[in-house]
This record gives C-alpha cells, structure tokens and sequence, in this order.
C-alpha cells in the first residue's frame, strides 16, 4: 500500500516525455493566494519521475510476479522447521527493501521492478508461515478470534497508509512514507524474534496454566508435520477444493477493492485527493474491528455449542458473500447519494470480513497436520485472482465508461455467490482421513 498512496507524488504527468527514469523538481509555491490550491494536490518536494502510464502498471504489479511461486514452498518450509524464523526473516527483509525504494527508484525502473518482486516474496513467507504458528498456539474454541485478529492486522496497515500516506506526501515528500512505515516494520521485526515462539512447550515467560491449557486442549489433534504429503488424497479432497474455490472467488471482489476504492470514490464521488485516501480508509478500518467481532462470535457459538463448527464456518461465509455482494451490485444505482454510497462500501466491507471466521479459516479445521502447506496453496488462488480481477475491471473500464462499474461488480458478485455454492456443497469441518496418518507419498 505505500507505492499505491505515494506514487501520485512520485509522477510528474505535466512533464515533456523524457527518459523513463528522469526526474524533475515542481517548482515552490509560496504566493499566500494560492494556497488553498496548493492543499489540493501533492506536493513534490522529492523527485519526481517521468513514468509513462505502461510502466506505473508494470511497478504496481511486480509485487506479485514472484509471489506465485512463494506460497507453497514457505508454508511446507514452515511446517517443517518451524515458522518463527521464516515470518521474522520475511518482515524484516520486507522492511528493510522498503526502506531502500526511494534509493531503487532514483537508480531506475529495473532495479525498483526487481526490489518490489523480492519484497513480494518476503510478504508471503509471512502471511503464509504464520498459519504454521497458529496450528500449535490456538486452542480449537479460541482458534477463530486468534487467527481473526492477527489477519486483521493487513486491514488495519491498509487503513493507516490511506489515511496517513497522502499528508505525509503533501507535507515532507513521498520518500518519508518508505521511510517511516519500513522503520516501523523493522522494529516490529526485533519485537518478533525475541518474543515469538514456534509452540508453548518452549516459550520461557508463559505461565504453567497457560501452557498446560493450551497443550491439553491439543492433545487430540495431530499437528505433527513431516516430509511426506497425501498429494494424490489432497487433489481428491473436495472439501480442501472447496475451500479453495473460495478463496478464490471471495477474494477476486478483495482485491478488485483494495485497487480501486480511491478510484472509484476519486471519479464517481469527484472527491479531491486528500479527502479520497481518509474515504476509502474507512471501509477498512470497519473491515478490521468486523474481522475481530467475527472471530469472536464464532467462537462464542462454538463454545456454547449453539451451533456446530461446519454450520458456522458456512453461515459465517454466506452472509459473507451474499451481503457483500448484493451491496457491490447495488452501488451504480446510489452513486448520486455520496452518503449511500460511502454506507454501502462500509457494508460490504464489513460483511465481506466475516469470511475470515467462515471459509477462510477452514484449513485449520480439516487439516491442521498440513496448515502451512495448504495455507501456501490457497495464497495462490488468492493471488491468481488478484492477478486477473484488477486486469479485469481495467478492460470494463475502458471499453464502456457509462456502465463499466455495474459490469464490474455484477461479474463480481457472480463469482463469489458461485464460489459460495460451490463451499456450502463441498465444505466440511472434520479433520479429513488423509490428514490424520503418516503416508509415504513424497512431495
């Protein structure tokens, strides 16, 4: 999210086409008449670069080109020797780099191209690895608000950057958004490796209730992980397809949001930069508080055996989707009301979060042997669907701006309420048969 906020402040669009990497200064405006004006627009008191529209795509999107290729190695690493390592390497390298984008960008495009594939990488060694972690610290009644709350966590960053990124452009230049959120990052990344550890057996502070709670309540399942993986009973799991199908459908209406949210409010509300990035902090930050309060609840029915875990992994994931969706569809009809439009995003950002504790979290349910492994393996139908959708949404766009966005979001809510039907058939919550034994089938 920092190259999204910032890089509006790093192009120059009035400058005459030079080289792809040439920088230029905006000329100070001190003149006291103008400025209201100048509050408006960002204001480059960093270099500025002569990017052709192509090339912007091409820095955006190189987070991704590597990231394919990271899930399902970091997440079997990680089962196999343990996550703590592999998640505080993945931020603190993720940190750093960022810290080094202003130097990157000034040195040319193919270096920042290479610098953003790395920092891909690094971003899903943590997201990935990090389900390793929850697999032997969660007990199975407090496993969805504990996974909940820290996937919140990328809401909650998403929410800080929009709202925080643009001022910080407009006021002391763009280069202090790298420099600022990757110093934070690293010093998260020094809390993490003394603080952090793979299981509760080995942890020095906490309390002999605690870890006896914790290992007792874990005892009856096995998350052992060794070299061998049941590949042929996994391809024939159709739960596990399940949980996939959603992944990807619900997170093709994810990303397509997280892209284009400033966008949308930026042309359809003609709300000015500024207000922009605080307007569509919002969904998120809703989005966040929601993803808890989900967990939660989850757990609250689960506990009280008011309903069984399969009936609340599909109930959460329904009214997920189906709310969400219905919300999404409805914008192009309300976009005259900038209050019933912002009320919508907010909503179906908050429904959309219930997914977290619905399908989103099932792996733990019916494989918690193979967590990190099939957590990788979902990240890369998520990040196959952030790879299309945006891409998708463009080519609406352009080929028809008047209903562009109502196709957009009907395409949308097809493909999540079919991911949905596919889920609510297949989806289980049962440790599955191939996941409970050793097998020799070697990965």
């Amino acid at each position: 999210m920092n190259l999204s906020i910032a890089i509006p402040a790093m192009v120059n669009n009035t400058a005459l086409l030079s080289s792809p990497n040439a920088s230029t200064e905006r000329p100070p405006t001190d003149s006291q008449d103008n400025w209201k004006e100048t509050l408006k627009e960002f204001k480059a008191v960093a270099p500025m670069y002569d990017w052709s529209p192509e090339i912007q795509g091409i820095i955006l999107s190189s987070l991704n080109y590597g990231s394919f290729l990271a899930p399902i190695p970091s997440g079997y690493v990680a089962g196999i020797f343990g996550a703590k390592y592999l998640v505080g390497a993945g931020m603190f390298i993720s940190s750093v780099l960022t810290l080094f984008i202003p130097l990157a960008t000034d040195a040319g495009v193919t270096l920042l191209i290479v610098l953003r594939i790395v920092q891909g990488v690094a971003q899903v060694m943590v997201t990935t690895s990090q389900y390793s972690i929850w697999v032997k610290w969660a007990p199975p009644l407090e496993r969805s608000q504990l996974v909940t709350i820290a996937m919140s966590g990328s809401v909650v960053g998403s929410f800080v950057i929009l709202l925080i990124g643009g001022l910080l452009c407009q006021t002391i230049g763009w280069p202090y958004v790298f420099y600022i959120f990757g110093g934070v990052g690293c010093a998260c990344s020094f809390l993490w490796f003394p603080l952090v550890y793979d299981d509760p057996v080995n942890h020095p502070f906490i309390s002999t209730g605690e870890r006896d709670y914790i290992v007792c309540s874990l005892a009856q399942q096995d998350c052992s992980a060794d070299w061998s993986l049941p590949v042929m009973a996994m391809i024939k799991s159709l739960p596990l397809w399940g949980i996939l199908v959603s992944y990807f459908s619900e997170f093709w209406l994810f990303h397509i949001l997280m892209a284009y949210i400033p966008t949308y409010i930026n042309t359809v509300l003609q709300a000015n930069l500024r207000d922009s990035g605080i307007l569509s902090a919002l969904p998120f930050v809703v989005g966040s508080i929601c993803i808890i309060l989900g967990g939660l609840l989850a757990d609250f029915l689960l506990s009280r055996k008011i309903l069984r875990l399969i009936t609340i992994r599909k109930l959460f994931t329904a009214v997920g989707v189906i709310f969400s969706s219905l919300l999404c569809v409805s914008l192009p009809w309300v976009s005259s009301s900038h209050i019933t439009t912002m009320a919508f995003l907010v909503l179906s950002s908050a429904f959309s979060s219930l997914c977290e504790a619905g399908s989103l979290v099932n792996i733990l349910d019916i494989a918690p042997r193979y967590v990190g492994f099939l957590r990788g393996l979902s990240q890369v139908f998520s990040l196959i669907s952030g790879a299309i959708s945006p891409t998708v949404t463009g080519i609406f766009l352009s080929q028809d701006s008047e209903f562009g966005w109502r196709n957009v979001f009907l395409l949308s809510a097809a493909i999540n309420v079919s991911g949905l039907v596919f889920y609510l058939i297949f989806g289980q919550a049962e440790v599955q048969d191939w996941a409970k034994e050793q097998t020799f089938t070697q990965f």
